[in-house]
């Protein structure tokens, strides 16, 4: 079976964030991820790891203000600056919290603005943090998310994310390819999985329709966690659904559909 990470900012929201490291471990997860650790000291952040036996598999560079609606940088021309700044910003933290990858959210296509400056703009920001992660040991992701929950969004396809990879030309490049977000704008998860699967980093779930946990929609995903042991997925999978309702309670479909003990 694959080897699953909690995503703290989904679950375990029944207590503060810090606390959600005991909580993960305790459930039995061996790995954790979350969108940004930038509001918390590295400092205790390596320390719930630690004293947990976690590992940390991913979180994203800055991506804006995120309070505000916001949900990445790296497309906007006249924000250049501070989604440069926010490459180095990650690296600190990604290396002190020996994480080895990193996300980068594209972000959402302002009015006014064609597409080509935007996608000229986001090739030109990954050729530049492409090279400077792989420097500092690190893998560098995109992530396609569905225009659903988040109208606007520009990367919303595995064959687009695909593209712009080639277009970029770096070898430390990859897909975060989200079950979720792909199920709604694509569909054909296995094949396309397979197919991509050298470019694949990252996977992430949540089933659909509701984005709660695996089994409670229509995605088969007792079919899908057979089929990534198939094809020789390596990765981990980070559970970034929301709970229908306690974290705990609803964690059955890891036994249910996984047969873990």
């Amino acid at each position: 079976m694959p080897r699953f990470a909690a995503n703290l900012t989904m679950l375990f929201n029944e207590v503060p964030f810090l606390d959600r490291f005991e909580k993960a471990a305790e459930a039995g997860f061996a790995g954790v991820e979350y969108l940004f650790p930038y509001d918390f000291a590295v400092e205790d952040l390596v320390a719930k790891l630690k004293a947990n036996g976690l590992k940390q598999v991913l979180h994203n560079l800055p991506a804006g203000n995120w309070g505000a609606g916001e949900r990445g940088i790296a497309i906007l021309p006249d924000r250049v600056d501070e989604f440069r700044a926010g490459i180095d910003k990650a690296i600190s933290y990604a290396t002190a919290l020996e994480c080895p990858q990193v996300n980068i959210l594209a972000g959402i296509a302002p009015a006014g603005v064609e597409r080509e400056v935007l996608h000229k703009t986001f090739v030109e920001n990954l050729k530049v943090a492409a090279p400077k992660i792989k420097e500092a040991g690190l893998k560098l992701l995109i992530e396609p998310i569905n225009t659903r929950d988040i109208p606007g969004f520009f990367l919303n396809y595995t064959k687009q994310a695909k593209a712009i990879i080639e277009e970029v030309g770096s070898d430390n490049l990859f897909i975060q390819y989200d079950i979720y977000h792909m199920q709604i704008m694509e569909g054909d998860l296995a094949r396309t999985i397979e197919a991509n699967l050298p470019l694949i980093s990252h996977i992430q779930l949540a089933d659909n329709p509701g984005r709660n946990e695996p089994g409670t929609g229509e995605i088969n995903y007792e079919f899908m966690f057979r089929y990534l042991d198939s094809i020789g997925y390596a990765g981990w999978v980070g559970c970034e659904y929301k709970p229908k309702g306690d974290t705990v309670a609803g964690l059955g479909w890891l036994k249910t559909l996984t047969g873990a003990a």
